[in-house]
């Protein structure tokens, strides 16, 4: 049985494919990625990264008692739900990064995490990397696995168009299209999976920091943001000031402070401003916007949250794939 498996990732695509028949479509989630190792009633939950984080889901670990006998890796996605029953990054941002016993069950109470399940990667012996999509899925569907912290959401094939007008009224990131006939490929962002989102999204490395003014005063008011290129240049993709919390901004200062640098860490791009602080190169962060401008910065970019599963030197700018 395998035990350290990088999930599959998928392509940024700029609409949804035109053979759509071709495909089944999930929601996308606004979560962390998540791969469940289930065996003889034991539990392990890896991030994407491969970091082991099954401390702090103790609300998922019963699944394996749902398993029983099996033994199985799944593929899926950890979610925290906001008040209106939407899946929130912001609410799951207090489950991410816990290490103390007392305030991992703390924040299980008061923000419970769901585990929405997607994929079957290995039952009984047999690894199904290989096998198409539909039939992973058929294999996954036969387990009925459904309880308090986790759930199968179904997929539709050939229902693109309905599938993304339906996750744009509940308030969802958008669709996932993957090919009916895919096999699983670990580690690879490959094009027989594409992410069809209602907004742009992008995950940066946070580089510096500019003051606040008025009510930030004291605390950072804008983050500086850069991205790794193909050749592995540091480019800088412009400022970010809204999006945040004062509790967003002092958790940022807290993790910023130690990482201090005193030249800027960019080699390409745009200039960052000259009154900037700047630290090394670790921290990822997620953040919305509406557009990259020509000089390759975000428009109007939102914060979004940390991301602690995905190493910085990982963060490339994602393009779009015609379809």
């Amino acid at each position: 049985m395998p035990d350290r498996l990088t999930p599959m990732a998928a392509q940024l695509a700029k609409g949804l494919p035109h053979d759509e028949q071709n495909y089944g479509f999930e929601f996308k989630w606004d979560g962390i990625r998540a791969v469940v190792y289930s065996q003889g009633g034991t539990i392990k939950i890896q991030s994407r990264n491969l970091e082991d984080v099954t401390r702090r889901y103790p609300e998922v670990r019963p699944l394996s008692e749902a398993l029983g006998s099996h033994e199985v890796v799944l593929d899926g996605e950890l979610v925290a739900l906001d008040a209106k029953g939407r899946p929130s990054f912001e609410q799951l941002q207090q489950r991410m990064g816990l290490n103390s016993d007392t305030e991992i069950r703390r924040k299980a109470r008061e923000v419970p995490v769901y585990y929405m399940i997607f994929d079957l990667l290995y039952l009984n012996g047999r690894l199904l990397l290989k096998e198409p999509y539909r039939e992973r899925r058929a294999r996954l569907e036969e387990l009925k696995l459904a309880g308090p912290a986790w759930q199968t959401p179904a997929y539709e094939r050939g229902q693109g168009k309905v599938m993304l007008e339906a996750s744009e009224r509940g308030g969802l990131e958008g669709v996932m299209a993957k090919r009916l006939d895919s096999a699983y490929e670990p580690g690879r962002r490959s094009p027989a999976w594409l992410k069809v989102k209602n907004h742009q999204r992008q995950e940066l490395v946070i580089a510096g920091w500019l003051d606040g003014q008025g009510k930030r005063q004291g605390l950072p008011g804008a983050l500086l943001t850069g991205y790794y290129d193909d050749a592995g240049k540091f480019i800088y993709a412009g400022k970010v000031g809204t999006g945040f919390t004062e509790k967003m901004l002092e958790d940022l200062q807290r993790k910023m402070a130690p990482l201090g640098r005193s030249s800027s860490p960019f080699e390409g791009g745009e200039k960052p401003p000259t009154k900037a602080h700047f630290v090394e190169p670790k921290l990822v962060a997620e953040f919305e916007f509406s557009e990259w401008t020509k000089a390759g910065q975000l428009r109007a970019p939102a914060f979004k949250g940390l991301r602690n599963d995905k190493d910085a030197r990982a963060v490339v700018r994602e393009k779009e794939v015609a379809v």
